[in-house]
């Protein structure tokens, strides 16, 4: 896993050659109202990712579906993408079978599995990525392909990939500094309750946070976001004390507002802990800020599974769940 984890920039740079080389065609009379994004866990965050990093372009609304059905508002002038890196979770599978049921516009992406043949036999477009990885480790390749598609489709600008381009340069130039920060966050949870809070636009940077200490380290953990969090759990932290280990990734590009949230939010818990972390964003973009949180939390989720002596890769839990499902 800690090569994957190193290879992310790489990864960058490997996944927008795939995202070129794909032929993607839309018909040029068709008009698209929404878009869906179906995909779940590791495949799943990059949907979150792309529909908050790229939402403020938009040109229509983009909706998560992570669970067994399809909106009811889906039918043919949605556009449909469907995100799984084994092409066989059930949840995304199901979504994608009723969008082809209401007409919609589908485009698959995935390492094979049935998914891909799917899109095959109902001659829907799709692109391929490298196969035989974690899912979670793949999310460079998962993520550009999702903006290659927005992209391409006309919802966001036709540059987007040129944006996480640079930011491939960014996090090889900050890696020094990304883990010492992730040495520092490994630290700074380990045998301690982990809780992770960002702004709201960069929330998928702390369910990042959360997945990656449940998967790699294995390790319970909950997130919240600012300022939502001020108006409920932060009564919550008159419970707190000091097996609390919070977290702030603190990004650049926060409003007057929620720069004094996050302050006085940290003020506030700090009195009830024993430590607060704070990450401050770095990066010219928001994109190059949100990827370089996310190589700290992969490479800090490492150096805790090694603290605490497990294995990152394995994840029998799962394996087990899904193979208890297939039998009934």
């Amino acid at each position: 896993m800690d090569k994957l984890v190193a290879q992310f920039p790489k990864q960058i740079a490997d996944a927008i050659l795939i995202a070129s080389r794909s032929e993607l065609s839309f018909d040029k009379n068709k008009t698209f109202n929404n878009v869906v994004i179906c995909g779940m866990g590791g495949s799943g965050i990059g949907g979150k990712m792309v529909a908050q990093l790229f939402g403020d372009q938009a040109k229509l609304p983009i909706v998560l579906v992570q669970n067994y059905q399809i909106p009811a508002f889906v039918d043919d002038s949605t556009l449909v993408i469907a995100s799984s890196y084994s092409g066989n979770t059930e949840e995304t599978l199901s979504v994608t079978k009723q969008a082809d049921e209401k007409g919609a516009t589908i485009v698959g992406v995935s390492s094979g599995g049935e998914l891909i043949q799917f899109c095959k036999k109902n001659e829907y477009e799709f692109i391929k990525l490298p196969g035989g990885n974690p899912p979670r480790s793949m999310l460079a390749f998962s993520a550009v392909q999702l903006i290659h598609i927005l992209s391409v489709a006309g919802v966001i600008d036709k540059n987007a990939l040129d944006l996480i381009a640079k930011a491939r340069h960014f996090l090889n130039d900050e890696l020094i500094h990304v883990k010492n920060q992730a040495k520092a966050l490994a630290n700074h949870i380990y045998e301690k309750q982990s809780i992770f809070y960002t702004n709201s636009s960069l929330e998928f940077v702390a369910i990042r946070a959360r997945q990656q200490i449940n998967e790699n380290s294995k390790q319970l953990c909950w997130h919240h976001v600012i300022p939502e969090m001020n108006h409920n759990e932060l009564v919550g932290w008159a419970g707190g004390n000091e097996h609390f280990a919070p977290v702030f990734f603190v990004s650049q590009f926060l409003n007057n507002r929620n720069k004094t949230r996050t302050k006085l939010s940290q003020e506030i818990i700090q009195n009830k802990c024993h430590s607060i972390l704070s990450i401050e964003g770095r990066g010219k973009t928001k994109i190059e800020e949100s990827l370089y949180f996310i190589h700290i939390i992969d490479w800090a989720s490492l150096f805790l599974a090694d603290k605490r002596g497990v294995d990152p890769v394995e994840v029998k839990v799962i394996d087990y769940l899904k193979r208890t499902l297939d039998k009934k």
